[in-house]
């Protein structure tokens, strides 16, 4: 599927997510109905830490139909590292970070390679 925006509540409530973990880090996994990223899922076990999250994706159910994946960097950086990209190139095809101070445009999309996408926010 190719994602070409997200709604505006789902990525307030990413940004959302990024303040209230922080210090930690927190990891998500994206859905999308005809390209527009609506939906998040937590996932069951998933560890936030100060460095990174672990997700046990045995956990993920399937039928999601996940298109991407969530996560925040408290040190304000919104830059996949290679954790990230390894990260990426198993969940989908489209990856947001929310990054410190979790703002309006504390955010980026990415795809599974690291380059950045641009995604129109729609009401």
């Amino acid at each position: 599927m190719n994602i070409s925006a997200i709604h505006r509540n789902t990525l307030d409530l990413l940004l959302a997510m990024g303040r209230e973990s922080h210090p930690r880090e927190f990891a998500a996994l994206l859905s999308a109905e005809s390209g527009v990223i609506s939906e998040v899922h937590l996932i069951p076990g998933s560890i936030g830490g100060e460095a990174s999250a672990q997700v046990p994706f045995e956990m993920v159910p399937l039928h999601l139909g996940i298109t991407g994946s969530a996560h925040s960097h408290p040190n304000g950086a919104i830059w996949p590292s290679d954790a990230d990209i390894r990260f990426f190139s198993v969940s989908g095809s489209c990856h947001i970070i929310v990054g410190y101070p979790y703002g309006p445009d504390d955010w980026r999309c990415f795809y599974p390679d690291g380059t950045p996408v641009t995604l129109e926010v729609v009401p």
